[in-house]
């Protein structure tokens, strides 16, 4: 659990009925935070906030559909209704399970438009759609879901890797046109973490990670809750147009 406080923050974290999104949500409920969980996935989404308002934090669910500008333009909007504002954005929601282990000349033109749609545009679109909110709250902060895959150039992932590598690019792009409005845009590129996802994952990638790690042992969400946590802080405020890793030291800057 992050003990960052973000008494009084308003944070949208898209993506966050399941996995990594939802640990986010959770931890800065937690933190004092109030959230909405965004995802396509209807009945969890529901039931992830349920869950954390059950345990005393403020959550609500918005409905969303990454590959949709209509959905996405929609979910800002219902996002600053229920909220009175937007102070964060965790651009999580990605397409990241069952497309794996596929080589680059197998991979279907469908499919890679598809992640690409999603992980790249709708990280675009959704930070354009927020970005009044993030201006006029006066203390923005976005914070983006890379992954260290684009970093050591993972094979058999080439559209997912492209996806991750363009979200990074994007981050340092982003940070110089909103920090005039002083908004913050960060990335964050966990490596290969124990949640769902993740699971159908070859064992010999989950060998891999564990046998290259500065610190040998599985990564988990909390190793990743923290920073992202404090990246939306008051603290963070001159921090901005940076892409940090997450992985125990399997990848070092």
């Amino acid at each position: 659990m992050s003990c960052v406080d973000l008494t009084g923050k308003r944070i949208l974290v898209t993506g966050a009925a399941r996995g990594l999104g939802y640990y986010f949500a959770e931890a800065f409920a937690n933190s004092g935070a109030s959230v909405v969980i965004a995802d396509i996935l209807e009945d969890r989404g529901r039931a992830a906030a349920e869950e954390i308002c059950a345990a005393g934090g403020d959550a609500h669910f918005v409905n969303l559909d990454l590959a949709s500008p209509e959905q996405i333009e929609r979910c800002a909007e219902q996002t600053v209704r229920l909220l009175g504002g937007l102070d964060g954005l965790v651009n999580n929601g990605a397409i990241a399970t069952g497309i794996g282990g596929i080589k680059m000349e197998d991979i279907d033109i469908d499919v890679w438009n598809n992640v690409i749609d999603v992980n790249v545009r709708g990280t675009w679109l959704m930070t354009k759609a927020m970005s009044s909110a993030l201006r006029d709250s006066g203390n923005g902060r976005v914070v983006n879901l890379s992954s260290d895959t684009a970093l050591w150039g993972a094979p058999a992932l080439l559209h997912y890797v492209a996806s991750k590598g363009a979200v990074t690019a994007m981050t340092h792009s982003l940070a110089r046109e909103m920090g005039e409005f002083n908004v913050t845009v960060n990335s964050v590129a966990p490596g290969l973490t124990d949640i769902e996802a993740t699971q159908s994952v070859p064992q010999d990638r989950h060998d891999l990670y564990l046998s290259m790690r500065a610190i040998k042992r599985v990564q988990t969400p909390e190793d990743v809750t923290g920073l992202v946590a404090f990246l939306l802080s008051d603290d963070a405020g001159f921090i901005t147009g940076q892409n940090i890793p997450v992985n125990g030291g399997f990848v070092m800057n």
